[in-house]
């Protein structure tokens, strides 16, 4: 399995918009925020592994 990096850009309402660290890429992923660690903020540090968010 691959793994990603993210920082959380902005969170708005339900949703977090994430942009990739670990590559050059100016798209954001929109993710509920149901699916992510109940403690970000914008600047939180990511990784997704085996379908899962957690906090660096």
């Amino acid at each position: 399995m691959e793994t990603w990096y993210y920082v959380v850009e902005s969170i708005d309402g339900d949703y977090a918009n994430l942009r990739r660290t670990d590559i050059e890429s100016d798209d954001l992923k929109l993710v509920a925020r149901a699916l992510l660690p109940e403690d970000i903020s914008e600047g939180t540090q990511l990784k997704y592994e085996l379908m899962q968010y957690t906090r660096l």
